[in-house]
């Protein structure tokens, strides 16, 4: 497992700041490396060997292969968006807050449908390998984001009558 930064406190508003941290470590570099790696690697394939590979399969199979590999690109697009947001932040292109408004453009979605088993297995390898790896970058993109979303977002305000509430309660003695 990636060792995370430490979260620190962010001087202009007092909230940990997670996403500040992270996307300015080694954890996320290697990360970005990753994704824009396995963009290449499957343009790569789906412009050369998954042609070929793709030609060679049944009628029926190659909806399959045809639905799948759009799947495999919108995903890795999303990821690749997420993440090239992520690097603007760290590089200073970019302000937090301005990635908190490119963050509704650029979701990365819930997990797609995955083919049933009978129909993935009758997909060439090298393709179900991507559509796998690319399924657990896009969880751990996700739980990231939950991450830095929960670690940006404001703490709630004091109720002000709570604590009139229990300043009564005290002085009546009904809190110990």
């Amino acid at each position: 497992m990636t060792d995370f930064p430490m979260l620190k406190l962010a001087p202009e508003d007092g909230a940990i700041s997670f996403a500040r941290s992270f996307v300015k470590s080694d954890a996320f570099m290697q990360l970005f490396r990753e994704g824009m790696g396995l963009v290449e690697l499957t343009a790569g394939y789906l412009d050369g060997d998954g042609r070929a590979e793709s030609a060679a399969l049944a009628r029926e199979v190659s909806l399959t292969y045809a639905t799948e590999s759009m799947r495999l690109t919108t995903r890795l697009m999303q990821i690749a968006s997420w993440l090239l947001v992520q690097r603007a932040v760290a590089e200073g292109e970019m302000t937090a807050e301005q990635a908190r408004t490119e963050k509704n453009k650029v979701r990365i979605a819930e997990p797609m449908l995955k083919p049933s088993s009978a129909e993935a297995a009758r997909l060439p390898e090298r393709l179900r390998d991507l559509i796998a790896h690319s399924i657990r970058l896009q969880e751990r993109i996700r739980h990231l984001e939950d991450q830095m979303s929960e670690a940006a977002a404001p703490a709630a305000p004091a109720n002000p009558v709570r604590g009139q509430l229990e300043s009564l309660q005290a002085r009546l003695g009904l809190i110990r």
